[in-house]
């Protein structure tokens, strides 16, 4: 009897344990694609003049930490900085120089994503 309470006492904290991680995940606050969540890419901030902004769509992001990728692939790029949310599937990009959209897809795919638009 005793035994029988211990194994039922285990799975519960382990299906607790289970649903709670499931439940982050399903937020987006999991680790889901590897990786700290808490980590963030800092800001990269533009010294010279916007010349250009627009916004893009992006297929693939279903984390945190898939919207850091994005946002650190994005931000090595020369003259461009990018604000990315996951949650709206999208970057919102400034540019101090024209960057190609060609360049802006390649950095995202990169990364291992889509550009959708």
């Amino acid at each position: 009897m005793f035994t029988n309470i211990v194994i039922v006492v285990v799975l519960a904290v382990v299906i607790l344990a289970g649903l709670r991680g499931s439940f982050k995940h399903l937020r987006g606050e999991g680790s889901c694609c590897g990786g700290e969540s808490t980590v963030k890419p800092k800001k990269k901030k533009l010294t010279g003049q916007i010349v250009n902004q627009k916004e893009i769509r992006i297929e693939g992001m279903r984390c945190v930490n898939c919207q850091n990728r994005v946002t650190e692939a994005l931000n090595e790029i020369e003259g461009l900085s990018a604000k990315v949310s996951y949650k709206r599937k999208n970057a919102q990009l400034k540019m101090e120089r024209q960057v190609s959209d060609e360049e802006i897809k390649k950095a995202v795919e990169h990364a291992g994503y889509k550009v959708v638009a």
